[in-house]
């Protein structure tokens, strides 16, 4: 049993780089240094990173509501150069906010079992807060440090946060 896991979502080409087709802000490309001191951390002690990667079809009906964006297979669907993931590393591809839906992750965590799954990566009010939801609707004990997350817009980031703290109980640090 892993004493943690840490969840890095959607640190891709078209959220963080500033020519990307969704690009959060300066906000997103200042947690870069964090999440990668992070993942060091994690790789160091030998428990495991999940990416979670937008991957969407050409016509997808996401794009109804937000620019076309992280299509799979596509510059702007790849993770970022400075998180590569390394071999055995497990990559979620996804279609939909929550990092469980139609994925596999249930089924990884659940091989894991973690004591505590620490969650960053963007956006902290879409991607990042539906997945918490998902974690703790299966009761996991989850972590969301603040310098680890963020989002197009900051009134939303902020209630993000105090929801996944007192909806979810996630431990925001």
């Amino acid at each position: 049993m892993a004493r943690r896991v840490l969840i890095i979502i959607d640190m891709l080409n078209d959220f963080i780089q500033s020519e990307g087709a969704l690009y959060c802000g300066a906000s997103a490309q200042a947690i870069v240094p964090f999440i990668k001191e992070r993942l060091e951390n994690y790789r160091r002690s030998g428990d495991p990173v999940v990416y979670l990667q937008d991957a969407h079809a050409p016509d997808d009906k996401e794009f109804e509501r937000f620019p076309r964006h992280c299509v799979a297979g596509t510059w702007g669907s790849r993770i970022i150069d400075e998180l590569a993931p390394r071999e055995g590393e497990a990559i979620i591809s996804k279609t939909r906010y929550s990092g469980f839906y139609g994925t596999d992750l249930d089924r990884i965590l659940s091989a894991i079992q973690p004591e505590r799954v620490e969650v960053v990566g963007v956006c902290t009010s879409i991607c990042v807060m539906d997945t918490v939801g998902g974690l703790a609707n299966r009761d996991y004990a989850v972590r969301v440090p603040e310098a680890g997350v963020a989002d197009f817009d900051a009134n939303f980031h902020d209630f993000a946060l105090k929801r996944m703290k007192q909806l979810y109980g996630a431990d925001i640090s």
